[in-house]
């Protein structure tokens, strides 16, 4: 008894199910994306407004004075780009060797 191939139901204007499901997915996450983005550069602002103060940075060879904000960023870029060194010094030593 073969019924033919499997189709879905498809709704007004000729879209299946599936797709109409793929596009409403593809929507809410491009919306929830821009939220997130939107939301991060927000709290970035208010980061930035509350940390303007100076404070000293003591070196061994000395010290400085530096806004708080560029010491915060300053730290929050150089531990971003030790973590995705380390990804990928782990990634290609983990790395199978044929």
């Amino acid at each position: 008894m073969n019924e033919g191939p499997v189709v879905d139901d498809e709704g007004p204007g000729g879209e299946s199910r599936r797709q109409r499901l793929s596009r409403h997915g593809r929507r809410t996450r491009l919306y929830t994306g821009t939220v997130s983005l939107v939301a991060a550069l927000v709290i970035l602002v208010l980061l930035i407004a509350a940390n303007t103060r100076s404070v000293k940075l003591g070196w061994v060879v000395g010290s400085t004075n530096a806004s708080l904000i560029w010491v915060i960023l300053a730290a929050a870029g150089l531990g971003w780009i030790l973590g995705i060194t380390t990804s990928v010094v782990i990634r290609h030593r983990m790395r199978r060797r044929d």
